[in-house]
């Protein structure tokens, strides 16, 4: 897996766009429901973006932190596991939410905390992690 973090705006899509040939995209910004990748997930390139968008949509579903945090690790697992059985690369779009004002409100905070734990743990995860920022990339190593 490889994953490309930075701000709103900051070019990741067309950095992965540069850098991926013929990539298949599943996006909540579409309205891709994150669970339904491995519907689309025959192809050699499987980009998923709008994570922000799949931790809002479990909050209010969801009301413990280390739950939701741990189901959004066991998809980044099935992602890598769908890697090795098919030999495909997973790429993932995050936007970086830490370096704002944190909001004053409780479900706000918590969609930064649980983003910012998902890039964690996409990090610990992925062969290469790429930041973006506009249009700049940089390679970041543990």
């Amino acid at each position: 897996m490889q994953l490309f973090i930075g701000g709103t705006c900051a070019g990741k899509r067309g950095v992965v766009r540069q850098r991926f040939e013929e990539p298949r995209w599943h996006s909540a910004h579409a309205g891709g429901r994150l669970e339904a990748w491995p519907s689309v997930a025959d192809t050699s390139c499987l980009v998923l973006e709008g994570w922000e968008r799949w931790i809002g949509e479990r909050l209010a579903a969801e009301p413990d932190d280390d739950r939701l945090r741990q189901a959004m690790a066991r998809e980044l697992d099935a992602l890598r596991d769908w890697e090795v059985a098919q030999g495909g690369q997973a790429v993932l779009i995050v936007v970086e939410m830490g370096r704002a004002v944190v909001p004053l409100g409780r479900e706000n905070r918590r969609l930064r905390d649980l983003n910012g734990w998902l890039a964690q743990d996409a990090t610990a995860r992925c062969e290469r992690v790429w930041y973006v920022w506009n249009g700049l990339v940089k390679g970041l190593t543990r």
